[in-house]
């Protein structure tokens, strides 16, 4: 075997070998293997060359393609407007990586100070975030929404070198096997150099901005869409049961949906908080219930009767005696309008038949004040990241999912309760993917565009703080910077992934 085959077959297997001792399953690296094989028979055979495309990091296929140029120029005709949106773009991406070098480092010292037990440590593969081999990101839904998130990524990158006069070679995508790690727009790397650096930052701030830009304008029809779905049958339910509670006595089960209470219908909290507030501890009520919903199943109705308890006791009894924290509690549960003897079921987390949907519909409900939304909206992205990881995968927990069905709406009359569902997933995972898109590339390391940002962003400052220093000499400092920054957030990343392996 020649030196040069030995040294190209280095790379990859040094690869497979670092994600099999991170604790990649092995099929997974089996079929990663396979992938490679393939790559490099096409290659040898000529096929990579009629496809136009090229293998990069041993593993990686870099799948050309000229289509969409002509519409890209179309697009980018009006110049005076792309420069305005990239001047804005640059403001929102520093921004953002404000808060982006906030979180590293606010993780960064919370597992130095407090590391978390093993059994809380995720895995390598879920580490990766790859659709079909992270635990909680299912494959078509996920893979659909990082293709189009990855497209409109670099598209608008296209839009910025087009809308500056530089040229582009080509958009592609880079695959592993059918899965999609990246996408790419290829300038003349003459003209990228030679480009004032405001407009490299124009054009490295665009893609990171459009798809945070598409995680609201993706939220809102989200929104939209929630708010056509209705429950199958009004009442509420309980996400948990208080052991030994009232409830538990009675065999009342998380997820059963009340209907009504002493035979008056409470089809939402509010009606069901009103009912409670007429019985007090003591008092036996019944429950109308229905079984716990299950998708083209009927639910059976049953009633069940319940001696209420006193919710004032239940929340000192947690005080085992302790006469400060009795105190304490009494002028807590006064505060919030708590007297003994107020009844008592034993439910935890009360919902409504539509909460899965009411996380998002607010939006376009209107159900807070406008500040209020405004405010909401902005941190829901984030608070989205975690549905999957704590639903094994689901958007949303599967239980509530089957209370709903389509409402009257002209999206959910037309789509039907599954198809209504389906568009569902597929906006939620594209939000999920162009949020954590944005920000992943906002991180401000090379060869991330957070990198490229603040490397040109260094230059451009310098040059204006010391006129009288060699353009040279300015260059090098801004290198040195940005690989100092680099290596800074490198060992930030680093921390919460290497300390809890350790301790």
């Amino acid at each position: 075997m020649s030196r040069e085959r030995r040294g190209g077959l280095l790379l990859p297997v040094l690869l497979l070998l670092l994600l099999y001792l991170l604790g990649v399953p092995p099929f997974v690296v089996g079929l990663i293997v396979a992938w490679y094989a393939i790559l490099l028979y096409s290659e040898n055979m000529g096929g990579l060359d009629r496809i136009n495309a090229t293998r990069v990091l041993g593993i990686i296929l870099m799948l050309r393609t000229n289509r969409g140029k002509r519409v890209l120029d179309a697009i980018s005709k009006n110049r005076a407007f792309w420069r305005g949106y990239g001047e804005f773009s640059i403001w929102l991406c520093f921004f953002v990586m404000l808060f982006v070098i906030l979180m590293l480092t606010i993780s960064a010292i919370s597992v130095i100070l407090n590391p978390p037990p093993p059994e809380q440590v995720l895995p390598a593969s879920d580490l990766l975030l790859i659709p079909g081999v992270t635990s909680f990101v299912p494959f078509w839904w996920p893979a659909l929404a990082l293709i189009v998130a990855l497209v409109i990524h670099e598209y608008s990158h296209g839009i910025q070198a087009r809308a500056h006069g530089m040229r582009l070679r080509s958009f592609g995508l880079l695959l592993v096997g059918p899965v999609p790690i990246g996408a790419f727009a290829e300038p003349e790397e003459e003209e990228m150099d030679r480009a004032p650096k405001r407009d490299r930052m124009r054009l490295f701030a665009a893609g990171p901005s459009i798809n945070i830009i598409a995680t609201y304008v993706v939220l809102i029809l989200l929104s939209a869409i929630a708010s056509g779905m209705i429950a199958d049958n009004e009442g509420v339910h309980s996400r948990g049961i208080v052991v030994g509670g009232p409830a538990e006595g009675a065999n009342l089960m998380p997820y059963e949906t009340i209907t009504h209470i002493n035979g008056v219908g409470v089809p939402g909290y509010s009606e069901f908080t009103n009912e409670m507030g007429r019985l007090s501890a003591g008092d036996q009520a019944t429950f109308t219930v229905l079984s716990l919903p299950d998708f083209g199943s009927e639910r059976d109705e049953r009633e069940m009767t319940v001696t209420l308890g006193d919710r004032y006791e239940y929340y000192l009894a947690g005080c085992d005696g302790d006469a400060t924290c009795i105190e304490e509690k009494e002028d807590l549960l006064d505060l919030l309008g708590i007297e003994p003897g107020d009844a008592f079921l034993g439910v935890s987390d009360l919902r409504s038949g539509t909460a899965a949907m009411d996380g998002y519909s607010y939006i376009v409900d209107g159900d807070y004040p406008p500040m209020a939304t405004s405010l909401l909206m902005v941190i829901q992205p984030l608070l989205m990241l975690y549905e999957p990881i704590e639903n094994s995968g689901q958007t949303m927990i599967l239980e509530e999912r089957a209370m709903l069905v389509a409402g009257s709406g002209f999206v959910a009359s037309t789509l039907g309760t599954e198809g209504t569902l389906m568009l569902f997933d597929f906006l939620f995972w594209l939000v999920w993917i162009n949020f954590l898109l944005g920000f992943a590339n906002l991180i401000p390391m090379i060869p991330f565009d957070g990198g490229h940002l603040v490397r040109d962003g260094v230059h451009s400052t310098l040059r204006r703080l010391r006129k009288r220093i060699h353009p040279m000499k300015i260059e090098q400092m801004a290198d040195r910077m940005s690989s100092m920054s680099s290596l800074f957030i490198l060992i930030l990343l680093l921390i919460p992934v290497i300390i809890p392996r350790l301790v």
